[in-house]
């Protein structure tokens, strides 16, 4: 693998951004060697004053100009961006998709059957490098592509390889996970003031209580059920609070909403 790589974006949105700012940060690649097209030209000036990247009006001059190509358009303008570009696509080029519910098989068909793809399911805490992210590589890709495509996605977070019939489920639990922690947090914080607590500072403890959660759950390991253990004593407020959430279904809840948006992402890409 070379120092840096040379890495171009189809659609220079902000999740294409993130992830130019996070490689930039981590050394895999360098402004001179980073370039972005948008059918919309705000995106692509964004892109350049963000990233000092390159912003390009065709997509078939970032295939020509880099080595790294990710896809980061709307699943509905996937296929029209893939055949634009496939009379220019060549086995040094790998394709990187971040378009949900877009199949490796759909990716290669709009493209070329013999394409190196890689299909990628990122959140958007990727704009603050905390992305969960998930990937699997299609039939045609190197024996080293997994490790590369795992050190990119590492640049803005967490980044796991999956088999792809697993992708759905990843949509459905971390891709849209972060809107039912947003929810989560606005429901802290509204019961903070209901409570009494100034809006802010109730918003404020509600979001670091949930980060600090989710770093206990990281760092030590223990099941979450056991850090819930921890926090519950006998007859507490704590133990109160949880019985109320057991009686408002939390649970059942979160777990339809995971199942439910999983089957939206397979409907996607049928």
């Amino acid at each position: 693998m070379p120092e840096t790589l040379s890495i171009g974006f189809i659609g220079a949105g902000k999740m294409a951004t993130a992830l130019a700012r996070g490689l930039i940060a981590q050394g895999l690649t360098t402004p001179d060697r980073l370039c972005a097209s948008d059918v919309f030209e705000p995106a692509r000036e964004a892109f350049a004053r963000e990233t000092g990247g390159k912003g390009l009006a065709g997509n078939s001059e970032v295939v020509r100009q880099a080595q790294i190509v990710f896809l980061a358009v709307k699943p509905a303008q996937v296929r029209e961006a893939l055949v634009a570009v496939r009379d220019v696509w060549t086995p040094q080029n790998l394709l990187v998709s971040i378009a949900a519910g877009i199949s490796i098989e759909q990716l290669q068909s709009a493209l070329k059957p013999d394409a190196r793809v890689v299909r990628v399911m990122p959140n958007t805490p990727a704009l603050v490098g905390a992305s969960a992210s998930a990937f699997a590589c299609g039939p045609a890709c190197r024996t080293d592509d997994a490790a590369l495509v795992q050190k990119l996605l590492g640049a803005v977070g967490l980044a796991c390889e999956v088999k792809e019939n697993l992708l759905d489920a990843v949509t459905g639990l971390s891709g849209s996970g972060p809107a039912y922690a947003y929810q989560f947090i606005e429901a802290l914080s509204d019961g903070g003031v209901a409570a009494g607590l100034p809006r802010d500072l109730a918003t404020r403890l509600a979001a670091q209580t949930v980060l600090g959660a989710a770093r206990m759950v990281l760092e030590t390991g223990q099941h979450p059920g056991a850090l819930k253990d921890m926090v519950t004593s006998p007859g507490g407020t704590t133990i109160e609070g949880v019985h109320e959430l057991e009686k408002g279904g939390l649970r059942a809840a979160v777990m339809n909403a995971v199942r439910a948006a999983s089957e939206k992402s397979k409907a996607l890409g049928r």
